[in-house]
């Protein structure tokens, strides 16, 4: 089952850049207003960490004044858009390895 507001994310992008070729973003509080339009302010920590984790899968691309941000260090204001392919690969590239011989249960 999906999370709600990674849902609401990609409907909102979807919405606007349907192939996700058109590099259109998104501001994060329209995510936090489509989810609760009475306290959206309130929902926007957890739209970011959606959006950093997402980002971090390579799964969505986090930007400041239309450039990629840093994952591990960023503030501000922020867009969530499509990510191309080459940051795609760069977000798969930096994840950390995932070790299949543990030798600690064996």
């Amino acid at each position: 089952m999906s999370d709600p507001i990674e849902t609401a994310i990609f409907e909102k992008l979807s919405a606007i850049d349907p192939k996700g070729d058109n590099g259109k973003s998104i501001e994060p509080a329209e995510v936090a207003k489509a989810l609760q339009p009475e306290q959206w302010q309130r929902m926007m920590p957890k739209v970011r960490g959606m959006a950093l984790g997402l980002m971090r899968q390579g799964r969505l691309t986090i930007t400041k004044k239309g450039k990629p941000v840093d994952p591990n260090a960023f503030k501000g204001v922020i867009r969530l858009r499509y990510p191309t392919a080459d940051e795609t690969a760069a977000a798969l590239a930096a994840r950390p390895p995932v070790v299949t011989d543990d030798d600690d249960f064996a």
